[in-house]
C-alpha cells in the first residue's frame, strides 16, 4: 500500500471512491450518491477540493493504482478555534476492510497532524451503529464525547452519530 496526500491529480479515482462509499453506506455520509451523480462538473469540483492547503486534505491508500481508503482532515480557520480540527468522509473500500488499511492510514494522518503547529484536539462523527468503525477509532485515541439521536434519515430509518475526539498534544 501507498499512503499519501492527494492532489488535483488524483481527482477521477477520489470520485470514483466517493461515488462507491455514498452508494454502498448512504448512512455514512451527508452527501448522497443521486445528488453527487448529478452535479455539474464534478471532476473539475472535485480536483479543486483536492488542492491541498494548511486547512484542509485528504489522504488516501493506493494499491497500485487503485484508490481503496479515504480521509479528509480540515481544520478549524477562526483565530479562536484554529486549536481544533475535523475529520470526515472516511471509507475503505469493502474488499480491502478487515486488513489494517484504514488503521494504517490514520496512523499516517496523524503523523501528518503531528507537524502542524498549534493544532491540539480533531473530532469527528461516526454512526453509532458501525462498530468497527467505533472500534478503531478508539484503538487510535479517539475518545466519545456524545450521541447525537436521528442525526441522519435516510430511506425513512434514522440513524445516530457518536462525536469523538482526540487530543494530539
Amino acid at each position: 500500500m501507498d499512503y499519501r496526500v492527494l492532489t488535483s491529480e488524483d481527482a477521477e479515482e477520489y470520485l470514483r471512491i466517493r461515488l462507491e462509499s455514498l452508494k454502498l453506506n448512504p448512512e455514512a455520509f451527508a452527501s448522497n450518491y443521486e445528488d453527487k451523480v448529478a452535479e455539474e462538473d464534478a471532476l473539475n469540483k472535485t480536483a479543486i477540493r483536492l488542492k491541498p492547503t494548511n486547512f484542509s486534505f485528504t489522504m488516501g491508500a493506493f494499491d497500485g493504482d487503485a484508490l481503496v481508503s479515504v480521509v479528509t482532515f480540515m481544520r478549524e480557520s477562526p483565530s479562536k478555534m484554529m486549536h481544533k480540527g475535523s475529520i470526515f468522509a472516511v471509507f475503505t473500500t469493502p474488499s480491502y476492510r478487515g486488513k489494517g488499511i484504514a488503521k494504517a492510514l490514520f496512523k499516517e494522518l496523524l503523523k501528518k497532524l503531528d507537524e502542524v503547529e498549534g493544532l491540539e484536539q480533531i473530532m469527528l462523527t461516526v454512526v453509532s451503529s458501525n462498530q468497527s468503525a467505533v472500534k478503531l477509532y478508539e484503538s487510535l485515541g479517539f475518545e466519545s464525547f456524545g450521541t447525537e439521536k436521528n442525526a441522519m434519515k435516510v430511506d425513512g430509518s434514522y440513524y445516530d452519530e457518536d462525536y469523538m475526539m482526540m487530543f494530539l498534544k
